[in-house]
């Protein structure tokens, strides 16, 4: 198994964490061209949230297109370890302290609920790429065409 980076750790903890809050989750969704999305859960009503992982000070400091990510879902999140400076997070965001095996909603963000169009095509991508992960995970001479 390959070593997995500190935000790829992040990403794990939340996705664990999503399911006691019945969400499932793919990691790497790109919602729209020029974004990538580190976690996308989708909860049992069709709830879609977007997790960003921040590994430390300078990879927050560099993410010049998070906001992007917010007219793609109905909350929104960060995720951080323990010793993250979260004073550097917007307050109107949620805030999420996980580690590699787990993870803890600290603050939830308000809502914002998608119109019913994006939600449709956020779902789709959704499916599609779990999909994808699923078939590559089973055939390792899967090509994907995207």
């Amino acid at each position: 198994m390959p070593t997995l980076l500190p935000g790829q750790l992040l990403a794990r903890g939340v996705s664990r964490a999503m399911r006691s809050h019945d969400f499932v989750s793919v990691e790497e969704l790109v919602p729209t061209l020029g974004l990538r999305v580190d976690v996308m859960a989708l909860g049992p009503k069709g709830e879609i949230w977007i997790v960003e992982c921040k590994s430390c000070r300078a990879d927050f400091l560099s993410d010049h297109k998070w906001q992007g990510y917010l007219e793609w879902c109905d909350r929104f999140f960060w995720a951080v370890d323990g010793e993250f400076p979260t004073e550097l997070l917007p307050d109107d965001t949620g805030l999420i302290i996980a580690d590699a095996y787990d993870a803890e909603i600290v603050r939830m963000p308000a809502e914002t609920r998608l119109t019913a169009a994006r939600r449709k095509v956020m779902m789709q991508k959704f499916a599609r790429h779990a999909a994808i992960r699923a078939q590559s995970a089973r055939d390792p001479d899967f090509v994907n065409p995207f």
